[in-house]
């Protein structure tokens, strides 16, 4: 039987999966307004919570929540557009590349070594993006370009998580998500409205209470387990969307498409499993002092 750690983090990567489809479902509502949608839903949960544990919503580092909420709410745009105009499992596995960037830029940015082996690793999924250009004439360069361009800002914004540490309440960031987004998200909906009719409202409705299941599941996992255990689970969402996309949209893939979606995966697995055995030689060296 699984831990309860590895149980919620199953859990949290079905109900991404699930988001994702509800999203891809909609093709005809701007991503933008998908996230307007989506904010009402999580920013109301999310206050509710805040309110009952009595925690002050505002924080006390604005500067970089209203950052954070910014670089989210972009990078959630990008993604939510690749997912609504390229295969699904495409799609994920391109945003896949966020931990990538995420250490990348962290160098700068929270001023963190990067070993040798992990560029290694890098060039491994980067590779595995080309592979996956060549060879599915499905996806343009445009939206390649729009996926990595999201997950390289998904990159930003996790590093400012990272910043922020533990300075602030992780609802109070979770918070400023859909209260930055929400603004922006409105006022471009106000101008570029499309009318959801009929089934669009519910689909609406499940994006941010899936969205919101996703995060407390993965909040809980990340709670009651060791990072390095349940982190790599993650990666169990490919073959969600893989099997999601074929059997609601008919997506199939080429074998070449399959052996570059396994270099992106193999490249990001490697890289976290090594930053992992780093932080553990670390710490034993530390306890031995």
């Amino acid at each position: 039987m699984f831990s309860k750690g590895v149980q919620y983090m199953l859990l949290s990567t079905l109900f991404f999966a699930l988001m994702n489809v509800c999203v891809k479902l909609v093709p005809h509502i701007p991503a933008v307004e998908i996230i307007f949608f989506r904010s009402v839903i999580s920013m109301a949960m999310s206050y509710a919570v805040l309110r009952r544990q009595q925690v002050p919503i505002w924080g006390t580092h604005k500067g970089l929540l209203i950052t954070r909420g910014i670089t989210g709410a972009l990078a959630l745009i990008l993604y939510f557009t690749t997912l609504q105009n390229i295969p699904l499992a495409t799609a994920v596995t391109i945003q896949y590349l966020s931990p990538i960037f995420t250490t990348i830029l962290g160098i700068f940015i929270v001023k963190e070594n990067v070993k040798p082996w992990q560029w290694v690793f890098f060039l491994v999924s980067f590779a595995g993006i080309l592979v996956i250009e060549g060879v599915d004439v499905r996806i343009s360069p445009f939206y390649l370009t729009i996926g990595v361009a999201g997950a390289a800002i998904s990159g930003i914004s996790y590093n400012i998580i990272r910043k922020l540490n533990t300075r602030e309440h992780p609802l109070v960031i979770v918070f400023y998500f859909p209260m930055v987004a929400l603004p922006f998200s409105g006022i471009y909906s106000l101008f570029e409205w499309v009318q959801p009719v009929g089934w669009d409202w519910a689909i609406l409705l499940l994006v941010g209470v899936f969205t919101q299941l996703a995060q407390y599941y993965m909040t809980m996992s990340y709670q009651s387990e060791e990072l390095s255990k349940v982190a790599n689970l993650n990666y169990v969402g490919i073959f969600y969307a893989l099997g999601l996309g074929f059997i609601l949209f008919d997506e199939s893939f080429s074998v070449g498409s399959y052996v570059g979606m396994a270099l992106v995966l193999v490249g990001v697995i490697l890289n976290i499993r090594y930053k992992s055995r780093l932080a553990q030689k670390v710490e034993l060296v530390t306890q031995e002092k």
